[in-house]
This record gives C-alpha cells, structure tokens and sequence, in this order.
C-alpha cells in the first residue's frame, strides 16, 4: 500500500484516477481548491476508509507525507482557464513549483499531467513528443499553453539539478463520465445539445480534427508511466490517434441521443487548432501502452452519465435544459 496524493483530484481525470489508485489498495489524499472540480465526482469514496480529501489550492506550499505525487491540479478547459488567466498560469507553474518542492523533500516519485495543448496549432501531423510546437505566447490560450510548458521546464530541470524521479504527460482530448456540463469541450456541449434537442453549435466549418481518448484508457496511461522504472524520455504522449472531425462527431451524437438537433455553424476561436492527434509510439514502447474504447463505445457511457445525471434530479429532459440555460455553451473544439 502506498500513499497517494493526487491534485486536482476532484476533476474530471483526477475523480477517475483516484478511483483507480483506492482499488488498487492505496491510501489517497485528494487535493483540490474546487474552482471547477466537484465534490460529486467523489461521492463513491467520500466513505472509504482509504481516501481523504482535503480543500487546498497548490499555489501555496502542501505539507504532508506521501509516497507519490499526481500533480493534476490546473482548469483544463478554455471556458475555465481563460475566466482568470492570472491565477491560470499561476496554478500551472507555482502548483508545480510547490509540489516539486514537496517531491525533493519526500523523496517522492512525481507525474505532471502536462497538454496536448502546448503543441498549439501545429504544423506537424500527428504531433510526436520532439515536436516542439507552434504557439502563441500573447492569445487568449497562452496562460494555460504557456503555464503548462513553464511547468515541463520545471519538472526536466528539478530532474537534471536534483536527479529526482520526474514524469511528464502530454494528455490529448479525453472525454467520458464526470465531464463538467458546462466545459466548453465539443463532446460535453453536444451531447447536453443533443439531448435537450437544441442546435449542434459547429465552430468553423467542422473540417477541424480532434482525437478523443476514453477517461479509462488515459487513466491506465498515467498509472503505468507513473509505474515504470526507467524513465521513458523527457515527456510522453497520451491519447487516442483516431482521428475524426467535428463535423462527423456532431452527427454521431446526434444519433446515438435520437435526437431532433440541428447543426449550426460559427466562426473559429481564436488560435483554436485545425488538427490534432498524438504520435503515441513511446508510450507503445515504452508503457505498451495503447486506448482500447473505441469512440462509440466511449460516447455511449457518456450520453448515459448525463442522462442518469438528470434522472437524479428530476425530469431529465428539463433539468438538462435548464442546466444548459443556466449558463451560455461556449463552446471550443478542445
């Protein structure tokens, strides 16, 4: 049994991994500020006698005893992470400033959850982990991209000056139960679309790429990369290359919801990318490690996660909407 710290635990990915690490027999000690994580996504261990959760925000020193460290803490969504840029950036390099300072002090194995995101808009396809990416450093993405490469610095220069055991993932599009409703992330916004038969809000022309990786899949990537005892290389690559466009994923979620939605299309955001898929060759060699959920099969749980959402609180088909009104869909192709 190991103790565990996972930050950022409350979110999407790090609800999942969280789950994962209690049934594997460790002791968990979830972290997170909840400024878009969620109790609810951890309603199923509040109880375990293995898990313990503690309200804290990474940019300010930790001091606890762990025996790994999950550094996952950081909005992930446009929608998030542009509301306050600052404290976007801030969360990115001083949250990992101060778990690696916790790390070197503990002696502690630790895993940054790194982006896709730092590739930009590339001009290589798929994008491998040498790729060193085509970014703006002054768009409204910048203080999640930018945050995220300071933080990899960190991690590669703790590793060099201090020979500490550091690993690095570069996570693509992932997607599946505990998505918070209101992301901004294609998937999320058209199943909530589709469900409550509202337009499938298409920004461009839809012939935008994206390649999505089940919350399953990617949860066993991080566990093995944290897991393997050589080192894989300065970073690795996690998520699905599958490609597909937008404009194709819109209409299988229309399908598989049965719904009445239309497709609208609108103007591009702001550096949003027109093609992204990972080269996933390391993590192959290195993890042998590859997704296995096919996308249907990943959407079907999810469409089923949102509607059992709202059977909980009531009428499914109004509670949804009215979740979807309560705040206007912003939608990216994140």
């Amino acid at each position: 049994m190991k103790r565990i710290l996972v930050t950022g635990g409350a979110g999407f990915i790090g609800s999942h991994l969280c789950g994962r690490l209690i049934k594997q027999g460790n002791e968990v000690l979830c972290v997170d500020n909840f400024l878009t994580g969620a109790r609810s996504n951890l309603d199923k261990l509040l109880t375990h006698q293995s898990f313990e959760l503690l309200r804290h925000d990474v940019t300010f020193p930790l001091y606890v005893e762990v025996d790994e460290i999950y550094n996952l803490a950081c909005p992930a969504s446009p929608v998030h992470y542009q509301r306050d840029p600052v404290q976007t950036t801030k969360t990115s390099v001083m949250g990992a400033i101060n778990m690696l300072g916790l790390s070197k002090r503990l002696h502690a194995r630790i895993l940054q959850a790194s982006t896709s995101e730092v590739y930009g808009d590339p001009d290589v396809h798929p994008q491998p982990e040498s790729y060193c990416g085509h970014v703006s450093i002054v768009g409204p993405r910048a203080c999640y991209d930018e945050g995220k490469r300071c933080a990899e610095t960190l991690f590669h220069d703790y590793r060099r000056q201090h020979r500490m055991s550091v690993r690095v993932a570069r996570i693509f599009n992932t997607y599946g139960p505990n998505m918070h409703p209101q992301d901004g992330r294609v998937i999320s916004n058209f199943i909530v679309q589709a469900l409550t038969h509202q337009p499938i809000t298409i920004y461009g022309d839809g012939s935008q790429t994206r390649s999505f990786c089940y919350v399953d899949d990617l949860v066993e990537g991080l566990l093995r990369l944290m897991a393997v005892e050589e080192e894989p290389g300065d970073v690795v690559n996690l998520g699905n290359p599958s490609e597909i466009n937008v404009l194709a994923l819109a209409e299988r979620i229309v399908q598989l919801c049965n719904s009445r939605s239309t497709i609208e299309c609108r103007p591009l955001p702001q550096d949003d990318p027109r093609r992204r898929c990972p080269d996933i060759s390391r993590a192959r060699e290195k993890l042998r490690w590859s997704p296995r959920v096919d996308l249907d099969t990943g959407l079907v749980r999810t469409i089923a996660y949102f509607e059992a959402r709202l059977i909980q609180k009531g009428s499914p088909i109004h509670a949804l909407r009215e979740l979807a009104r309560s705040e206007p869909l912003t939608q990216v192709a994140g």
